[in-house]
């Protein structure tokens, strides 16, 4: 019998799996998809990387001739999650935003008011920012590296008025301010060269501003696995959990990839065991566990609860999918920023109980398939999909564009959802059927979203753009949050506020899906990883021998040193 079973090796599973192996516990990590070499197995080329149904970053087997796993859409939508170890981190940005101390228990500034009080987070936000603190120095986050599309965004919305410049990690008023991101500043050659021959360990370290964040970080070439710019887990916290036995008292973790987990099997009410499907062979496993921890994403992890046969005595599971009701507007400007240069997104502009804006890198496949994705007919008077001769002119010079994600502190609502589809099943059991009533939402997510675009239409004129464009985006659902909340009242979540589940004991979850609500537009990973870093220290303390864990000397990476030599060899 393992002490813990996680199921996921994405954002929250390799984090929690990771400070669970450094208090010594037997941890077996089961991930449905690869795990990938980056240098063996991935390119720049997008087609190949990012294509949706054979890429390599995509949610699918590790086999990519076999087709990508389904989920039934209702509604006109795009999913863009990943599936390997890593999980949707092998593609993500690398932002690092702490949540809006508004969406938290006690807050009570003069913009309560304004936020979702009726799902707020179940405790203080000054209970999880030891938390952050944790995770912050454990990846590391950092100021984002700086280049020519950060000071266009940054000078543009201090031209704006009205916006503060942000100097704490606290979101507390409308601001601006380099993102915190998850990814090694440059050193040595990085980001003052495109010489291939210079851009290699230990000649360069951190972020070579190639521009690619998107198809996964391979950079700089030759570096340790666990030294690659971007910090997903694949790079950050899931070599260190494969390792705990040599860095700390900890043990090691064992990892089964191409494992696609399909029953959460119980006993007396507490979770007991894990039965999981071989890609490779097809073959069954179970084994048995003291502790299970669900982190396989927040359309998964309620798939599987529910074809788990799991309790669901107030109908919660898959209910309130909150999704940031993204939107793009971008501009074209007179001149070059380098738009499909450096960290992916490294500037931003927060609205407190509204959401955010941020930059976005203008690369061509994405650029294109961004401006195209609307349901909103053929662009008129600036809002729609940009197609044709617009599209071309747009495209023409992908440096001079500027692009601007919104991202809407949007309600949870029940009606937003994830359940099975009586379509027919796969081999891993019922498909998920993910139901977006995105031109109905809320009163308050449509004013929010609409301000948004005001705002972000605001500066990107500021900026100088002499075309501007809105896509009005359907449901492009990359933050996915809230289908198995956490939450303070048993009528409308489904985990307590320590993230174990209500119904089932020994049952925990450590992914997106545990969150109460959107953040109020912050990128979600980081209070996701805090919050698994939170559950794991309540696992140890009630199932196992349980001690003051957050406060021990843990080393979490040989950063420093590595950094200290990389530079001296370039000198």
């Amino acid at each position: 019998m393992r002490d813990v079973i996680v199921i996921g090796a994405g954002g929250g599973g390799a984090v929690i799996a990771k400070e669970l192996a450094a208090q010594g516990l037997d941890v077996l990590v089961l991930e449905a998809g690869p795990a990938a070499k980056p240098e063996r197995d991935w390119t720049h080329f997008e087609i190949d990387q990012s294509a949706p149904g054979s890429g390599a970053l995509r949610f699918g087997p590790a086999d990519r001739t076999k087709p990508p796993w389904s989920r039934e859409l209702p509604q006109n939508s795009f999913i863009w999650q990943v599936a390997g170890v890593g999980g949707t981190t092998q593609h993500y940005l690398g932002n690092s935003p702490r949540a809006y101390p508004g969406v938290f228990r006690n807050y009570r500034a003069p913009d309560a008011s304004r936020y979702d009080r009726e799902h707020e987070f179940p405790f203080r936000y000054a209970e999880l920012v030891p938390y952050y603190e944790w995770v912050e120095h454990t990846l590391p986050v950092q100021t984002a590296p700086m280049g020519r599309k950060e000071e266009a965004f940054l000078e543009a919305a201090a031209a704006m008025g009205g916006l503060a410049v942000q100097r704490t990690k606290d979101t507390m008023s409308d601001s601006y301010r380099p993102q915190e991101n998850a990814i090694l500043q440059p050193v040595g050659f990085a980001g003052r060269t495109a010489d291939p021959a210079k851009l290699v360990f230990p000649l360069s370290f951190g972020c070579t501003f190639c521009g690619h964040c998107l198809q996964g970080c391979k950079e700089p070439l030759r570096a340790p696995r666990n030294l690659r710019a971007k910090r997903s887990t694949d790079n950050s916290y899931m070599p260190m959990a494969l390792t705990a036995d040599r860095w700390t008292n900890g043990r090691a973790v064992t990892l089964v990839a191409d494992a696609y987990a399909t029953r959460i099997v119980t006993e007396a009410e507490a979770a007991r065991a894990v039965t999981w499907r071989l890609g490779t062979t097809g073959e069954t496993q179970t084994e048995e566990a003291r502790v299970v921890v669900l982190a396989a994403g927040a359309i998964e992890s309620p798939r599987l609860w529910l074809n788990s046969g799991l309790p669901n005595p107030n109908d919660w599971v898959g209910r309130g999918l909150t999704d940031h009701a993204f939107d793009l507007v971008f501009g074209v400007l007179p001149r070059d920023i380098e738009s499909s240069k450096g960290p992916g997104s490294a500037a931003r502009a927060d609205f407190p109980s509204r959401g955010a804006l941020e930059s976005t890198v203008a690369t061509p496949a994405a650029a294109a398939f961004s401006a195209a994705l609307s349901d909103s007919g053929v662009a008129r008077d600036g809002v729609g999909r940009v197609v044709g001769r617009s599209l071309q002119t747009a495209l023409s010079d992908i440096d001079r564009l500027i692009s601007v994600l919104v991202l809407t502190d949007d309600d949870v609502e029940a009606q937003n959802r994830v359940t099975l589809s009586a379509s027919p099943p796969d081999e891993h059991g019922a498909i998920a059927r993910v139901e977006m009533h995105h031109r109905a939402r809320s009163a308050r997510t449509a004013a929010n979203r609409a301000f948004l675009v005001g705002k972000a239409l605001e500066l990107v004129k500021a900026a100088g753009a002499t075309a501007t464009f809105r896509t009005n985006w359907p449901p492009v659902l990359a933050h996915i949050h809230s289908t198995l909340r956490v939450g303070s009242r048993e009528s409308d979540s489904v985990l307590d506020e320590y993230a174990e589940a209500r119904a089932v004991r020994r049952l925990f979850v450590a992914d997106n899906s545990a969150l109460p609500n959107s953040l109020g537009g912050a990128n979600p990973t980081l209070t996701t990883q805090a919050l698994a870093t939170r559950t794991a220290e309540r696992i140890v303390q009630r199932y196992f021998r349980g001690h003051d864990w957050v406060t021990k000397e843990q080393p979490t990476s040989s950063i420093a040193p590595i950094v200290t030599a990389a530079v001296a060899v370039v000198a």
